[in-house]
């Protein structure tokens, strides 16, 4: 087993503490800003104030989502602590991609810029995002998997860790196996950089491929209540946005080629002179 020494409080400024957790989701949000400056300047669709002002509504909008579905999750708990739902912890991962495209697709359609084309490029971007604040939930323990025996099973030793109530059962570090999965989908979307068309296609595939892995590994995963069919909020939002992404990317690639050929057809025919 590998215990986990981390305090998840990283230090204390008067009376307030300062977590680790939300520095890494600060940093996290730090990620997807540069992400998006650095490439608004490589990419001539894109300004760099453009740029700035979808992450300056996306991020917020984000937040309000991610702690919308969390207070949705564990609405037992804020039915009985209702002063808990406002300025208290936990976010969602769903909660943070959907409300920041939500939030970005308002922008687009008021700044005229294509959201298709800034979700292409935010979507690697996102995902380095997530793996940075994951790192934070790493430390915390927030998201425990089921017991284990395997080698690499974590134990949280600090009492400050919501993993602390298993003692010294080692779990599936389920947060660990998902940076890796993020790592890994991250090199799968730089590779399909520019190769999938028409634009929105990257970010699509992004929501496919995050989709999958929260259907499953929401299986190794305790902390979450059940919502329909023994299945996790997570789960639930992950095959409806599954199923929404393959139908999303038939359709608009069927459009796209068809939308070619008709281009290919009226093209008008050179004549000699």
């Amino acid at each position: 087993m590998i215990y986990v020494n981390i305090d998840p409080i990283a230090f204390h400024i008067g009376s307030y503490a300062v977590g680790w957790y939300g520095i890494m989701v600060a940093l996290a949000v730090l990620t997807i800003v540069l992400w998006l400056v650095l490439w608004a300047r490589k990419d001539p669709r894109i300004t760099t104030n453009a740029a700035i002002n979808a992450a300056l509504v996306g991020i917020p909008s984000g937040v309000i989502f991610s702690r919308l579905l969390h207070v949705i999750d564990k609405w037992d708990y804020y039915w009985a602590n209702p002063s808990k739902i406002i300025g208290g912890e936990g976010l969602t991962i769903w909660g943070a991609v959907l409300g920041a495209a939500l939030g970005i697709w308002l922008y687009s359609r008021f700044s005229k810029h294509s959201f298709a084309h800034i979700a292409d490029v935010m979507a690697p971007g996102i995902v380095l995002a997530q793996a940075v604040g994951r790192v934070g939930c790493t430390i915390l323990g927030d998201d425990y998997g089921f017991p284990t025996t395997l080698p690499w099973g974590f134990v949280y030793t600090s009492p400050n860790s919501p993993a602390y109530i298993n003692g010294l059962t080692p779990t599936h570090p389920v947060v660990v196996y998902e940076i890796l999965y993020l790592l890994v989908t991250f090199g799968i979307l730089m590779w399909l950089w520019k190769k999938l068309q028409p634009d929105g296609s990257l970010f699509v595939v992004y929501l496919a491929l995050y989709s999958v892995w929260r259907i499953g590994s929401d299986f190794l995963r305790e902390g979450s209540n059940f919502l329909f069919f023994g299945l996790h909020q997570a789960q639930v939002i992950g095959i409806i946005v599954l199923i929404a992404c393959v139908i999303i990317l038939i359709v608009r690639h069927t459009r796209w080629l068809k939308k070619g050929e008709e281009e290919v057809t009226v093209k008008p025919k050179k004549t000699k002179a």
